[in-house]
């Protein structure tokens, strides 16, 4: 009996080595794929946007799921298509306006730049060599963010054609006897990013008209442009609003310099009312996301997956707090007794 019980521990000692060599093998090469893990993430937040969409289509006109994606594809491009239309020749316009009305500005800046490098002790002469780098560099940069995005949207149109067969794949990759407590985790973390939609959509709705009437206020151009603007750039957090407050402070700047203060002290305001106030007051009601968890999700994965991370951080802080919730406290830490004797 006693040889019997040691060989038996000796299995149990080796199987549970092998489970974590095993589980260290997968963090390790979960942590290689992070790109690409972040990028199928991304898929599936837009997938969960898409697939509402076509659903909706589907059960109101009574058809078939690929004719109701066709359909919803046709009308995201077709809202996409006049959005561009309507912004981007103003925004061109203002722009060479802001060039032509400004040589001096860009005749002081060069010449702060020239005294700097000659303080510097270094030539300000072209170096071909030297400059070429940084624009192939760039251009490179923009190549590799194009096939990400085409990657991106043509996973998110599979995933939104057949959702219910992805749906029980990721059910079945689960041991059996968790995988209808899984299926549930799943569907929780659905309706988590449904309500972190909903939200980010009336968050970016009330920036994009506060912007609005406040530029009209203050009697700048291009007003519902600029609060389009703004609601979009809205759902990224902290870097958007920033670069939305640019090009309004530039229309502004060709009227008169106070009034592009004006528009800086009007941005301000709406970024701490929607920091403060209104997405804390809707996300609270929608999810109840505590704004410590908020913002350490924000710095913690834009360090782990870099700028797609901070854009994508509320959404993965959402789905984290129900798997936390569901799979670590409810299964594990709830279920864990105290020894006897202890």
């Amino acid at each position: 009996m006693n040889l019997d019980s040691t060989r038996a521990e000796a299995r149990m000692g080796f199987a549970q080595w092998c489970s974590l060599v095993a589980l260290l093998a997968a963090a390790t090469i979960c942590w290689q794929l992070r790109e690409l893990l972040i990028q199928l993430f991304a898929a599936v937040v837009l997938c969960v946007a898409l697939s509402s969409l076509v659903s909706g289509i589907e059960q109101s006109l009574k058809i078939k799921r690929w004719q109701a994606l066709f359909m919803a594809l046709g009308l995201i491009i077709l809202l996409v298509t006049l959005l561009v239309s309507q912004l981007v020749p103003p925004f061109i316009e203002q722009f060479k306006e802001l060039l032509d009305q400004l040589p001096k500005a860009a005749a002081y800046l060069t010449g702060l730049g020239d005294n700097y490098f000659i303080r510097m002790g270094q030539k300000t002469n072209l170096n071909l060599g030297g400059g070429v780098k940084p624009i192939l560099g760039f251009v490179g940069n923009i190549g590799a963010a194009a096939l990400q995005s085409l990657f991106v949207l043509a996973v998110t149109v599979m995933l939104a054609a057949q959702p219910k067969s992805y749906y029980q794949v990721a059910v079945s990759l689960a041991p059996s006897f968790y995988r209808k407590k899984f299926a549930l985790v799943l569907d929780r973390c659905g309706l988590a990013l449904k309500s972190w939609m909903f939200g980010v959509l009336l968050s970016s709705i009330c920036v994009g008209l506060l912007a609005f009437f406040g530029l009209s206020l203050l009697g700048v151009k291009l007003t519902i442009a600029n609060g389009i603007l703004a609601g979009l750039l809205n759902v990224i957090p902290n870097v958007g609003p920033t670069i939305g407050t640019i090009f309004p402070m530039a229309v502004a700047v060709l009227e008169s310099p106070w009034k592009a203060a004006a528009v800086l002290a009007l941005y301000i305001i709406i970024q701490n009312l929607e920091s403060y106030v209104i997405t804390p007051s809707v996300m609270h009601h929608q999810l109840r996301l505590l704004p410590g968890l908020t913002l350490a999700a924000q710095v913690g994965f834009t360090l782990i997956f870099g700028p797609l991370g901070l854009i994508l951080a509320l959404p993965m802080a959402v789905c984290f707090q129900v798997l936390i919730r569901d799979l670590l406290i409810n299964d594990l830490l709830d279920g864990w007794k105290r020894p006897l004797g202890a």
